[in-house]
């Protein structure tokens, strides 16, 4: 064959793939021709004078020689030539090549060099982004083109999509020439739609329903009720974890011998939907037979260890059960220093009887030391503030238990990353182990500019600077400045943990809030009384034990309560008969010293998000050392969170407390504890009320129609009434609630949903009597006007306006060019506020008079009786900031509680 066909022939199996040929069976005659005896072909032998290469442009001509075995001096064959232009092919280096000079031995190479890549174009891509594709590909700009490279490529990008679940995606790749030896690569790309599951058909099931074992898997079926669901698609993967998810739940339901014979995904011709069957075997069910421990360690006593295990004789049987078993031998091994206690449960199944026998075999270990622990990844935080989170030090003996506890601590400290876990590795000897502490700082400082509304403070404006980690060394600075419609705050404060290095924190806060109490008449909020306290409070904890702790505090703060005397003062003197008995005797300012002291325990396995553990805080504060003000006050609160399987945490919360004052109340009818230092129950504490909805309260109900027609009547729309919470000596509350589990997707977004129940009661307040602030009727010959239903008609009752010195206001008459304005004069006007005035004008004037219009007050809500209301709600980590959401419905009120049933806050956290 010539050196150009041979070439020929080689560059077109290269540039359209390789072809096979298949090998035809000769066919033996039937008999056998005498032929005369085949002679071998000559062999030409020549040898090379010269070798050149033609056609490079970017390669040298040195490393196109050296892809060949020619030399000059070398003798050649044809057969040499070829295999020379099948190696420079197979370097994938040119495009095409040629050999002449075959004849004379002066060989010249013809080349043409592959093109470089000038750029890679995708179109026709919406679902998969172009830079998400180059992370795949191999081809790049400057690079080499290649055929292979291309066809790998397209190879690539088609399961690219395939993991998207697009089946039908095509990419076609095209070339375009360019100057210099240069193409522009482009990969047309027709994504198509993605591929569902029609239908998941399960066969051999005679136990458990279709649908229940659908329920078990990943894979969901493509149906209008998971339209919202990215689990329809196909998913090769997913495929097999659903094989394993049947396997885990027929293992936990006792069927030992179950197993998935095949599971087949078909593509529908659309190449739209998939189809998947699984063929399942059942088996038998199978329940535990004796369960025995065998320990070689001489510590453990294998009959109570045994008893001790979740699982007993006669229990369905239960894969699940068994890892938990061997967690619980694991881990009580730990307790006593055996890091490494290799337990391996040993099965005899008896499928005769249909029993499972285990016996847990516990291989003989040596005790652990703590040889080290290693802590790397704290860039800020010094590695002092971990280990004294540690309850292991190096030298002792491992605990599985104290190893918990330290990893429970470093998480609740909030400044690294979550799911963070003390890994075990292996020691210089077999009875030391390494502790290895890798931790993943996140960001503890907060620079905080935040709007937002609530359905309790309307606007909100929030600014606050946080350290929690300041200088890496666990302390927290914190200022803030917190603006609503009805509230304003400015606080700083700061907190040392270890102080002088030693295990007592001290921490102290300077605070200034301002404070507008309110009611509701209709949708409108009614300012009641404005509270402004300014002070500071130090406090200070030190550990008792591993989990109890005693906190020590002292505040002092001065509290200011006005009432507007536009809308509460008469003559400027505060009015009971506008503002109420209650309100009247909180105005003023006072002083309250006070000293505390709290009993905490805790063990959560985290302070900012606990799944599990308890907390429970006993307080007690006393004020009178100094100051106005002489109480003292308990408060208990104690919470319990567990997890209950499946990725549910529930919780329960109980808390109460007490107030008791050492005064004796100012005035008759009025509380001896002052309303500021009362309790309050409603919202955001007690869901399903509004805020301050629950507990001793005043209402003032207004009287409608006209008295002289006899048709007075006591307003009926429960939003018009006065309604004016006093707050309680005592409350108690109590809470269950079920945090509910969703996908990653939604736990990305921050979003935790949950169920409750609520119970809780406000009381204890003292009758503050009822307000008169009306007359009675009379008629001919003084007697008593009466309405048809027998109630006795009511007149407003005068009020008539006077200076602070008790001089009467007058309203100007008609004919004075000052009409209608006040003025000290009975006859005449003058603008002058002293009296006697200097009055000109002879225009008779009335007294000024802002009648009380006819009331009725009552007192309610005082009761113990528990309040009762179940709901449920979401918390969101909002871009907007921090978001509750609740829907809750009160089962059992008191007459006078306020039920409120949707509340949410956004902007901020109450």
């Amino acid at each position: 064959m010539g050196a150009r066909a041979t070439k020929t022939l080689l560059a077109g199996t290269v540039l359209s793939g390789f072809v096979a040929i298949p090998a035809y069976a000769q066919v033996t005659p039937a008999q056998p021709q005498l032929t005369a005896p085949t002679v071998p072909p000559q062999v030409v032998t020549r040898t090379i004078r010269s070798i050149r290469v033609e056609g490079s442009q970017r390669i040298e001509p040195d490393t196109v020689m050296s892809y060949t075995k020619l030399r000059v001096g070398d003798t050649y064959t044809n057969e040499t030539v070829d295999q020379a232009i099948k190696d420079l092919l197979a370097s994938e280096l040119l495009a095409d090549v040629e050999i002449q000079g075959v004849e004379t031995g002066d060989l010249v190479i013809r080349i043409r060099e592959n093109p470089v890549i000038n750029r890679v174009v995708y179109e026709g891509n919406k679902r998969l982004k172009a830079d998400k594709i180059a992370k795949e590909v191999k081809l790049a700009p400057r690079q080499i083109f290649t055929r292979t490279a291309v066809r790998a490529d397209v190879a690539r990008i088609i399961e690219l999509y395939r993991r998207q679940g697009r089946f039908a995606a095509t990419v076609e790749p095209k070339m375009v020439m360019l100057d210099q030896n240069r193409v522009d690569v482009i990969f047309e790309i027709r994504e198509g739609p993605k591929s569902k599951v029609r239908q998941i058909n399960i066969i051999g099931n005679e136990v458990f329903s279709d649908s229940k074992l659908r329920g078990e898997m990943a894979t969901r079926q493509a149906r209008i009720s998971t339209i919202l669901s990215s689990n329809t698609s196909y998913d090769q993967d997913r495929l097999a974890y659903d094989q394993q998810k049947l396997r885990q739940f027929y293992l936990t339901q006792g069927y030992a011998d179950f197993r998935v014979i095949s599971a087949v995904a078909e593509l529908t011709p659309d190449k739209k939907d998939f189809i998947i069957t699984y063929v399942v075997e059942e088996g038998p069910r199978y329940k535990f037979g004796p369960i025995t421990v065998n320990s070689a360690i001489r510590d453990f006593d294998n009959t109570k260890l045994a008893a001790a295990l979740p699982i007993k004789e006669g229990q369905w049987y239960n894969a699940k059960a068994v890892e938990d078993s061997i967690d619980a031998l694991s881990e009580t091994a730990g307790l006593f220093g055996y890091a490494f206690a290799d337990v391996r449960p040993e099965y005899q199944r008896d499928k005769e009887n249909l029993t499972m026998t285990i016996n847990f075999n516990i291989a003989e270990s040596n005790r652990t030391y703590i040889e080290r622990i290693d802590i790397t990844g704290n860039t800020q935080t010094q590695d002092e503030v971990i280990r004294r989170e540690m309850r292991v030090s190096e030298g002792d003996a491992f605990n599985t238990f104290q190893v918990k506890r330290s990893q429970d601590r470093i998480n609740s400290l909030g400044f690294f990353q979550d799911k963070f876990e003390i890994e075990r590795k292996d020691g210089s000897a077999p009875d030391r182990i390494v502790l290895a502490a890798n931790v993943e700082e996140r960001a503890t400082g907060s620079l905080t500019l935040s709007a937002g509304f609530s359905s309790l403070e309307r606007f909100i404006l929030q600014t606050s600077v946080e350290q929690r980690n300041f200088r890496g060394k666990g302390q927290s600075l914190r200022a803030s400045v917190d603006y609503s419609t009805y509230s304003k705050s400015v606080e700083l404060g700061f907190t040392e943990p270890y102080l002088f290095d030693r295990n007592v924190a001290l921490g102290a806060t300077v605070f200034r809030r301002d404070y507008n109490a309110f009611n509701y008449i209709g949708s409108d909020r009614n300012t009641t009384y404005a509270q402004v306290s300014t002070g500071f409070q130090l406090i200070t904890g030190i550990p008792l034990t591993e989990y109890w702790t005693a906190s020590a505090r002292y505040m002092l703060v001065q509290d200011k309560v006005t009432l507007d005397p536009a809308q509460f003062y008469t003559n400027g003197v505060c009015d009971p008969l506008r503002a109420g008995r209650y309100y009247c005797d909180a105005v003023g300012t006072r002083i309250t010293s006070s000293v505390g002291l709290s009993l905490i325990f805790d063990s959560l396995n985290s302070r900012l998000r606990p799944t599990a553990g308890q907390r429970l805080v006993l307080g007690l504060d006393i004020a009178g050392l100094g100051g106005d003000v002489r109480y003292i006050r308990g408060r208990f609160d104690g919470d319990k969170y567990w997890r209950v399987g499946g990725g549910f945490i529930a919780s329960v919360s109980v808390e109460g407390g007490f107030i008791k004052s050492f005064e004796k109340a100012r005035t008759a009818g009025s509380d001896p504890v002052r309303i500021t230092d009362r309790f309050y129950l409603g919202e955001p504490q007690f869901r399903g009320f509004d805020i301050r909805g629950i507990g001793p309260r005043v209402q003032r109900i207004q009287y409608t129609g006209d008295p002289n027609a006899g048709t007075q009547a006591l307003v009926t729309d429960r939003q018009q009434i006065f309604d004016d919470a006093l707050g309680g000596r005592y409350y108690y509350l109590a809470k269950a609630e079920l945090e509910i589990p969703l996908g990653a997707g939604a736990q990305e977004l921050g979003l935790r949903p949950s169920i409750f129940v609520q119970a809780g009661a406000l009381w204890g307040m003292t009758d503050p009597g009822k307000t008169v602030a009306f007359i009675q009727a009379t008629g001919t010959n003084g007697a008593l006007l009466f309405n048809q239903d027998g109630s006795p008609t009511l007149l407003p009752k005068d009020n008539l306006l006077k200076d602070a010195a008790g001089h009467q206001y007058y309203v100007v008459g008609a004919s004075d060019p000052n009409a209608g304005n006040l003025t000290l004069c009975s006859i005449g006007y003058s603008n002058s506020t002293t009296f006697p005035a200097n009055c000109v004008g002879t225009t008779i004037n009335t007294a000024a008079n802002q009648p009380i219009q006819p009331f009725l007050e009552r007192f309610v809500g005082n009761s113990a009786s528990p309040r009762l209301a179940i709901g449920i709600g979401v918390n969101w980590n909002s871009p907007f900031g921090p978001l509750r959401i609740d829907l809750s419905k009160a089962l059992l009120t008191q007459p006078g509680d306020d039920p409120k049933l949707f509340t949410f806050n956004v902007g901020t956290a109450f």
